[in-house]
């Protein structure tokens, strides 16, 4: 039976979402450079050290039909300035988590989230046929909770500790999700949102 994530590339104004591979190694380090990102205690970014790791891992779950990595390019530059995947698929369910999403610091807090979620949105509810979608982020990591409760995601609760770190820290994890019955009221916000940001720009 074919894999339910098949690789695909989803793009809009702002950005091309196009299934990660192996080249796109140097390109992803350099991305997470700007601002460098993994040192961020709250979230999980490469760097130069980690990435190989990073990426086996991204393969094997692509592998075992659990998940969907996908490089960000920034299309006014061609140049990767992320990645996000889909993660935790569970196909006979129709769930699917989006997450493992991160951004240079150069294109953070401009449209380029909003779009990327958009279109991973659009293909899992209107092409997978999801009937949810799941965000998690650490308690600590603020600026993400606040990022997905604007995409119209609603909170389900908190993981008490739910994972613990290589430093041994324990980490509470906060559950976030949208449902297909949600979808359409999510994608008419995003879509105002985004041609909002078009207008001011």
């Amino acid at each position: 039976m074919a894999p339910w994530l098949q690789p695909i590339t989803l793009e809009g104004e702002l950005v091309k979402l196009v299934p990660m591979l192996a080249e796109h190694r140097d390109a992803l380090v350099s991305a997470a450079s700007d601002g460098k990102l993994w040192e961020l205690w709250y979230t999980s970014v490469p760097s130069a050290d980690t990435i190989d790791t990073y990426m086996g891992i991204a393969f094997s779950e692509q592998k075992a039909d659990r998940a969907l990595p996908f490089a960000i390019i920034d299309k006014k530059t061609n140049t990767v300035v992320g990645s996000t995947r889909y993660l935790n698929a569970d196909a006979q369910h129709r769930r699917v988590e989006i997450g493992a999403t991160w951004y240079a610091e150069r294109v953070q807090r401009t449209g380029v989230n909003t779009e990327c979620k958009y279109l991973l949105l659009k293909h899992a509810f209107e092409v997978l046929d999801c009937i949810a979608v799941e965000f998690k982020t650490h308690f600590h990591n603020f600026p993400s909770r606040n990022a997905i409760l604007r995409l119209g995601a609603k909170q389900e609760g908190i993981l008490r500790n739910h994972r613990i770190d290589e430093k041994g820290v324990i980490r509470d994890t906060v559950l976030f999700s949208i449902l297909d019955s949600e979808w359409k009221a999510v994608k008419t916000s995003l879509e105002f949102k985004m041609m909002r940001g078009k207008s001011n720009s």
